[in-house]
C-alpha cells in the first residue's frame, strides 16, 4: 500500500491528509482519492495489504499451538486488550498490546485499539443499521443532549452512498425505528429466530425482530466485483481478515480503490502527535508527525486535514495540538475539547433454550444476527430512564453429548459428537448512553509515552440512567423469550467496564452553537475550518443503533462538502 520510493525524496505537501485508515479513513481516502486530491493517509502502526497480510485465515483449530487459547504469561501481560470480543490466537495481530500505548485510567475504562492499515475495520462486528430520525431529535426533545446540527434527511442519501459501495445486507421491513437502506439480500433465519420473531410480533404488535442488517456481500454486484470482493462463505472467521472480501474493511474496499486513482499516498508507521496551527492564515497547515522506526519528526503539509484516528486518539490528538492561538487545544476556545465522551452499553444478556425443532439445521456459519430494533422511548418518555436500545439476537443448535455407559468415551460416544442437540438462543443489549461533561478525557501533564506525547486520562463511568434501563432489558427480554415458549431463561448482567463496548463516542461533538460544540453540520471545526473530525470523535450523543456506518456516511458527505470548498477556493 505504501508509495514510496527509498531513493527519492519524500513529498511533505499534499492536497489532504487523513490521519487514520480505518473505517472512516478509508472512507476519507476514497471520497478525497476520487475526486482529485492528492491524499496522505497517517497510520501509526504497521502496514497490512489486503490477502497478503491475512496470516491465520484459512488456518484449522488443530493449526493453532494452543487451538485458540492465549497463553497465561501473555494474559497476564495483557489483562486489557486480551478482554476484547473475539480475541484469540487466530487474530491477536490485529490488536494492540497492553504496553505500546499505555493510557492512565482515573475510572476503570477498558480502551481496545488496532493499529494497523486497516484499524479495527479488520476486526469491527459489521452491524450496519441506519439512525432513525428519533435518534437526531430525541435528545433534545427529551432533555438529555444538545440538539444536532443535522438529521435523518441530510444523512439519508449519504447511507445509500455508502451501502451501495460496501455491500450491506438485509431485508426492507418499513420499521420506523430502524429505516430500510439499499440492501442485498439477507441471510436466512433459522426456525428458532423464525419462531422466536413469529411469537414476539404475535404479543408485541410494536417490536420486530428483524433480519440482520450487516455489511457482508450475500449477492455480488458489480461495484463489488470491480473492487475484487467476492460472496460471504459464512466461515464466521471474519476477524481474522476476509481473503473473500466477504466484509467490508478498508484493507479490502476503500483504501485499495483509492490507490486505483493514482492520487493516494498511504504512510504507515506515522504517529501523529499534532495538528499544526498557522496564526497568519488562521487555520491548520500540516501535522506533525513521529517516525516510529526512524523516530524522526517529520512536518506535513495540506489544505485541508481528516480527522479519523478513532474517538479517543482524535480527542489525544487534538488536545496536544497547542499554540498561542489555541493554548487548549484546537478549537477549544468553550473548554470542551475532551469532554462529554460516551459509549453504547453493553452490560445485558439474557439466555434460553427451546425444545423441539431437532430436524432443523442451518447451513454453514452465520457471521450475522437478527435485530430487534428499539421500542422504547420513540414518540415519547415512557419509561424512568432516558433512550432507546437495540437486541441483537441469535439462535444455535448446541453440540450433543449422549450418556454411554463408558461416560465419555468410546464409540458411541464420538458418534454422538457428529450429531447436533438441543437448541439455545440469546439476546443481548446495545443502548444508548447519556453524554454528560463530567465524563471526559485530558492529557497527563507529567506522564508521556515513548513518543514524548502526553499520555490519554480516561475518567468515564456508567450511570443511574443506565442501571434502569439494564434492569428493563432484562425484564423485557425475558419476558419475551418466556411468551415464545423458551425454557431455562436467565439473566446476565456483566458489569464490564466502559469502553469494552468499542463504541466510545464524543469529545469534539456537532452541534449548532459554537459555545456548546467543536464542530458544524459539515465536521469542521467551529475555529479551524480546515480541520473535519468524521470518526467517533464527532457524535453529539449516541444513538442505541451501530455507529460505523454513520460515520461512513457523514465522512463521504464531509469530504465531497471539503472539496467543493477547496475549488471555491474557502479552504
Amino acid at each position: 500500500m505504501p508509495d514510496q520510493s527509498e531513493n527519492k525524496a519524500e513529498q511533505l505537501t499534499y492536497d489532504a491528509i487523513v490521519i487514520g485508515s480505518g473505517i472512516s479513513g478509508g472512507w476519507a481516502a476514497k471520497e478525497l482519492c476520487e475526486q482529485g486530491l492528492k491524499t496522505l493517509v497517517l497510520e501509526r502502526g504497521r502496514d497490512v495489504q489486503h490477502i497478503k497480510d491475512y496470516p491465520t485465515a484459512t488456518m484449522d483449530p488443530w493449526e493453532f499451538k494452543h487451538r485458540g487459547a492465549m497463553t497465561k504469561t501473555f494474559l497476564d501481560e495483557n489483562p486489557l486488550i486480551s478482554k476484547a470480543a473475539g480475541y484469540g490466537e487466530d487474530d491477536h495481530h490485529f490488536f494492540v498490546k497492553d504496553k505500546d500505548h499505555p493510557y492512565i485510567q482515573e475510572k476503570p475504562f477498558d480502551w481496545i485499539r488496532g493499529y494497523q492499515v486497516g484499524g479495527k475495520s479488520l476486526t469491527w462486528g459489521r452491524a450496519c443499521q441506519r439512525w432513525s430520525k428519533y435518534e437526531f431529535e430525541n435528545p433534545a426533545r427529551f432533555g438529555y443532549g444538545i440538539e444536532w446540527p443535522i438529521g435523518y434527511d441530510d444523512v439519508a442519501p449519504w447511507y445509500s452512498h455508502v451501502e451501495k459501495f460496501i455491500g450491506v445486507c438485509g431485508n426492507k421491513d418499513g420499521i420506523e425505528a430502524m429505516p430500510d437502506g439499499e440492501f442485498l439480500p439477507p441471510f436466512d433465519m433459522n426456525a428458532v429466530q423464525e419462531h422466536i420473531s413469529k411469537k414476539i410480533k404475535e404479543n408485541y404488535p410494536d417490536r420486530h425482530l428483524v433480519h440482520a442488517r450487516w455489511a457482508h456481500i450475500t449477492k455480488p454486484e458489480q461495484i463489488h466485483i470491480d473492487q475484487g470482493r467476492v460472496k460471504c462463505m459464512a466461515r464466521n472467521l471474519c476477524m481474522r481478515g476476509c481473503p473473500f472480501g466477504g466484509y467490508f474493511s478498508s484493507v479490502s474496499s476503500t483504501l485499495p480503490w483509492a490507490k486505483k486513482t493514482g492520487n493516494l499516498t498511504v504512510r504507515p508507521f506515522s504517529v501523529v502527535h499534532s495538528v499544526i496551527y498557522d496564526e497568519k492564515l488562521g487555520k491548520a497547515s500540516g501535522v506533525k508527525v513521529i517516525d516510529t522506526n526512524t523516530k524522526q519528526e517529520i512536518i506535513f503539509k495540506a489544505k485541508v486535514i481528516f480527522m479519523n484516528a478513532s474517538a479517543l486518539n482524535t480527542n489525544l490528538i487534538l488536545l496536544n495540538s497547542i499554540s498561542n492561538r489555541f493554548p487548549n487545544g484546537l478549537g477549544n476556545d468553550n473548554g470542551l475539547l475532551g469532554k462529554y465522551i460516551a459509549f453504547q452499553n453493553y452490560r445485558a444478556s439474557v439466555t434460553a433454550d427451546m425444545d423441539g425443532y431437532l430436524d432443523r439445521y442451518y447451513f454453514g456459519r452465520n457471521p450475522t444476527e437478527l435485530i430487534l430494533a428499539n421500542y422504547r422511548n420513540l414518540h415519547k418518555q415512557e419509561t424512568d430512564y432516558k433512550g432507546g436500545f437495540t437486541t441483537f439476537m441469535g439462535a444455535y443448535r448446541n453440540q450433543h453429548r449422549a450418556e454411554t455407559e463408558q461416560g465419555e468415551v468410546g464409540g458411541a460416544y464420538k458418534d454422538s459428537l457428529t450429531e447436533p442437540g438441543s437448541w439455545s438462543a440469546y439476546m443481548y443489549l446495545q443502548g444508548e448512553t447519556i453524554p454528560k461533561e463530567s465524563n471526559h478525557v485530558r492529557l497527563s501533564k507529567d506522564q508521556k509515552d515513548q513518543w514524548g506525547i502526553p499520555l490519554l486520562i480516561t475518567s468515564v463511568e456508567y450511570d443511574d440512567n443506565d442501571e434502569r434501563m439494564i434492569q428493563d432489558f432484562l425484564t423485557q427480554t425475558a419476558d419475551m423469550f418466556e411468551k415464545a415458549g423458551c425454557k431455562n431463561i436467565q439473566k446476565h448482567e456483566n458489569k464490564q467496564a466502559p469502553g469494552l463496548d468499542i463504541h466510545e463516542m464524543g469529545g469534539v461533538r456537532m452541534g449548532k452553537d459554537p459555545k456548546t460544540s467543536l464542530l458544524n453540520n459539515w465536521n469542521q471545526l467551529h475555529l479551524c475550518k480546515n480541520v473535519f473530525v468524521t470518526d467517533g470523535a464527532c457524535m453529539t450523543t449516541t444513538g442505541n443503533q451501530s455507529p460505523s456506518i454513520l460515520y461512513m456516511a457523514l465522512t463521504a458527505r464531509a469530504a465531497t462538502y471539503a472539496v467543493g470548498e477547496i475549488k471555491k477556493g474557502n479552504l
